[in-house]
């Protein structure tokens, strides 16, 4: 682990929040409109978006556990060969026989869980009990997305996720942080899909307390929904 930095989050707050420009970057990006963005994970030297973060609760209400969406094309294809090429076997075998390894990626599992809370937290999403333990990729035992693990490790900063620091490490011939690969990655003439954009947007200007009744409300309106429906269930029949 990284000892300086104890918050696992390699942006300050201030570069977290995204603006207009940001969101309308990571719709082209993803050449879709994004959608419940609360900040930005990590940034190319030039500023703009390489990982989304995404609120652990959707505005939908379904639970979503993958806080870090790596959206840079030039790093998603960049990953993409690594998986091609066999590289999360290689991964998941070496966890089997390394036990500082598979100890480390444990860790790497906790500050993925730490963080997500927290961010629930600033974005007013709260706690999330149906994805409680649950992380990402694979986590803590196994790789299962690199995509996953390297967006984690642009959004926590080196020294926390050592299987997504080696993946970062790998496609160093197609990308390093040093250097800007943005231009010509994504098409900046074509309207940039706008809709339904970010939670953070569509939530910052609503008072604290107001959404923290919404989503009570809500919860209520499942449990109700939930225990009136196993009361109108047929009960099993005895033999």
């Amino acid at each position: 682990m990284d000892a300086e930095n104890t918050n696992h989050e390699a942006l300050d707050a201030a570069a977290r929040v995204p603006s207009e420009s940001d969101l309308e970057t990571l719709s082209r990006q993803l050449n879709r409109p994004v959608r419940d963005v609360v900040e930005i994970g990590a940034r190319c030297i030039c500023g703009n978006p390489l990982v989304a973060t995404t609120a652990p609760r959707l505005s939908s209400g379904i639970p979503f556990p993958t806080t870090y969406y790596l959206t840079h094309p030039v790093i998603t294809s960049a990953v993409s060969r690594l998986e091609a090429a066999g590289l999360m076997n290689e991964m998941n075998a070496e966890l089997g026989e390394n036990t500082d390894l598979a100890a480390a990626y444990a860790h790497a599992h906790e500050a993925y869980l730490a963080v997500r809370e927290a961010i629930g937290e600033r974005s007013g999403t709260g706690p999330v009990p149906e994805i409680a333990g649950v992380s990402a990729g694979g986590m803590p035992t196994r790789v299962k997305c690199l995509h996953v693990l390297v967006g984690h490790s642009l959004a926590a900063g080196k020294g926390v996720n050592p299987l997504g620091d080696r993946a970062l490490e790998d496609i160093a011939e197609w990308w390093t942080k040093d250097i800007c690969r943005c231009t010509g990655a994504w098409d900046t003439q074509a309207p940039a899909p706008s809709q339904d954009r970010s939670r953070h947007v569509k939530t910052q200007a609503i008072d604290p307390a107001l959404k923290k009744a919404e989503r009570a409300a809500a919860r209520a309106a499942r449990e109700a929904a939930a225990l009136e429906s196993d009361a109108a269930s047929p009960k099993g029949t005895e033999v």
